[in-house]
């Protein structure tokens, strides 16, 4: 067979096949008058709407759709208070199974309230919890009719007797009149509370631990007037309490004679090991490891214990805590802390050996620690070509209080990040400092939204320490800055007074800073510009260092990984009492350090 004659089969095939598939039907509809939730209910209630893709679409059926239109059109006007709306419709035929319908609407005048009576009577009838959803609600009179809110006003005031107990609760009227003649409409509703329902007898099914503790967990006491938040209130305390793996708080059918709702509580206990062992990298920390175990319920008062093993290139710790659940153990807790830490800050290397009782204790939306820390801290400044060795030794105690914001009807749980922190620490002669010392340390951030694809996160801290001698505060006490926290661009605790040569010992205050604009990108990305200063110095007066830069933002399910290129624009060495000699200060500029490249993970914005 000739190749002249092989296409002309194959185009005969092609043409049959494409002769015997269906063709696919498919009515675009264009709706024009109305728009926002008028325009939407119009598409819900259409019949072309619910056809639009049927595969046995013909004119026939085209056309009775068609019929329907302008009634189902004019019926999706009326919850929104519309009754004599003008609908025109037209339907043309723009190829092969495919048509085009057009809806002009016309809403016409609106029915108007001209009589709301809504109320709660009964022992509820003064109650707050009714009287915030009688004022919440759009259905006032001179209002235009809408159904949904006399609805919704409905249902908001079924919801609130459930949740607070108003088991009996009725509605005595529930009544829409509209009178399309005279285009006025009269809403009434009137609620019987009925006596409210108090909370009975609570059952705890559990064996792991003393009952007694986890009756201090309650968020409601018996015989206290019933709230169904409170039992979800107490459901996210034991869960959040890591104690058991499973956890339900259930309301039981209500006593009609005695008006009280029993509770019933179901625990199963976790696992009394967790173990965990992390790794990760950044260019603060370099190469970094974590190993983790913690026991969740040493004894059956619930006590705790947690070790922690810490190791990166220029940090090590390990850490033992022992907490103790008091007073209201989702809010209160003793705590002993047991610590050997060795840190590089600057030219210091910091060995710290440590133990800490603390009362933790969250009040509203503050949660407060109030410590403290017995310390041995040795300080070591290595020998170098420009400096002799140093070591010093210091005991002390270190009494100290921090306040930190923490979410509305917090119980507990883990925090990733806090909008607020401040820390009031100090030390005595009295208690083995060797001058007398109280420091300050502030610590805010917070994320603004600008615009839809748009945010600006502020980050700033302030220290300041009131010593008259800053060479007499511990390593451990003295403050660094640069890093990928701090002031980008520098190197991890790069930035400190200089003495002895080039020596970098830390300062008594401490002031970075951060603004950054970030913009929404596809697939959890976003992009950042950013500008950060800040120093630690031993005098306010002394400069700022600056730096700008631009960065990547991966946000993951918990965390948010930054990528950031930041180039300073200033040179610290330049900056000190006696400038450097790799300064060039030619025309008033520094010889700025180059780009730096900082990896780091944040809480997810």
């Amino acid at each position: 067979m000739s190749r002249v004659k092989i296409a002309r089969l194959l185009l005969c095939i092609a043409g049959a096949l494409a002769a015997a598939a269906p063709v696919r039907a498919d009515i675009d509809i264009e709706i024009g008058g109305v728009d926002g939730a008028m325009r939407r209910n119009v598409l819900a209630l259409l019949s072309l709407e619910r056809y639009k893709t049927r595969d046995d679409l013909d004119e026939a059926l085209i056309e009775r759709l068609q019929e329907r239109a302008e009634r189902e059109a004019a019926s999706a006007l009326r919850p929104f208070g519309y009754y004599e709306p003008t609908v025109t419709s037209s339907v043309e035929r723009v190829g092969e199974g495919r048509w085009r319908a057009r809806l002009r609407i016309d809403p016409g005048p609106p029915v108007i309230l001209e009589q709301v009576e809504v109320g709660v009577t009964g022992p509820g009838g003064e109650d707050p919890v009714f009287r915030e959803v009688l004022a919440a609600t759009p259905l006032r009179k001179g209002m235009r009719l809408d159904h949904a809110a006399y609805d919704t006003l409905k249902d908001n005031l079924r919801r609130t007797a459930a949740t607070f107990g108003y088991i009996d609760a009725r509605l005595l009227r529930s009544e829409l009149e509209v009178d399309t003649a005279q285009r006025v409409a009269a809403a009434r509703l009137q609620m019987s509370t009925g006596e409210r329902y108090r909370f009975g007898t609570t059952t705890i099914e559990q064996d792991s631990l003393d009952e007694s503790l986890l009756r201090r967990y309650l968020r409601f006491e018996e015989a206290a007037p019933y709230d169904a938040r409170q039992l979800l209130r107490t459901q996210f305390a034991l869960d959040d309490s890591q104690y058991f793996s499973t956890v339900e708080v259930l309301a039981g059918e209500p006593d009609q004679e005695a008006r009280v709702i029993p509770v019933s509580i179901r625990a199963e206990p976790n696992r009394r090991n967790r173990y965990a062992a992390g790794a990760g990298y950044a260019t603060d920390s370099k190469a970094r490891g974590t190993l983790t175990w913690e026991n969740r319920r040493l004894n059956d008062s619930g006590h705790r214990l947690r070790a922690e093993l810490k190791a990166a290139q220029l940090e090590q710790s390990i850490a033992t805590r022992y907490q103790v659940p008091i007073g209201d153990p989702a809010l209160e807790k003793l705590g002993f802390e047991f610590l050997y830490a060795r840190d590089e800050l600057g030219d210091l290397d910091i060995r710290t050996t440590g133990f800490q009782p603390s009362i933790t204790q969250v009040d509203g939306e503050w949660q407060r620690v109030v410590f403290a820390s017995l310390n041995r801290v040795r300080t070591i400044i290595d020998a170098a070509a420009d400096r002799p060795g140093f070591e010093d030794a210091t005991t002390l105690v270190i009494p100290g209080i921090s306040y930190a914001s923490v979410p509305r009807g917090y119980l507990g749980e883990a925090l990733f990040s806090r909008a607020l922190y401040a820390e009031l620490r100090g030390s005595a002669t009295a208690l083995g400092a060797q001058e007398n010392y109280l420091q300050l340390r502030i610590e805010a951030e917070r994320v603004f939204d600008l615009a839809p694809n748009w945010h600006l996160f502020v980050r700033g801290q302030i220290g300041a320490t009131l010593v008259s001698n800053a060479a007499a505060l511990p390593g451990s006490e003295r403050f660094f800055a640069g890093g990928d926290r701090s002031v980008r661009g520098f190197g991890y605790n790069d930035l400190s007074p200089i003495e002895a040569g080039s020596t970098k010992v830390g300062g008594r205050h401490l002031l970075p800073g951060t603004v950054e604009v970030i913009r929404d990108l596809p697939r959890n990305l976003g992009a950042a510009l950013f500008i950060d200063a800040g120093n630690a110095f031993d005098s306010f007066g002394d400069p700022l260092q600056y730096s700008v830069g631009i960065g990547i933002r991966l946000r993951l399910p918990i965390v948010t990984l930054g990528i950031d290129i930041a180039q300073p624009l200033t040179n610290p060495v330049c900056r000190s009492v006696t400038p450097d000699p790799r300064c060039n200060l030619q025309a008033g500029f520094d010889e700025r350090p180059g780009p730096r490249l900082h990896f780091n993970f944040s809480p997810k914005l």
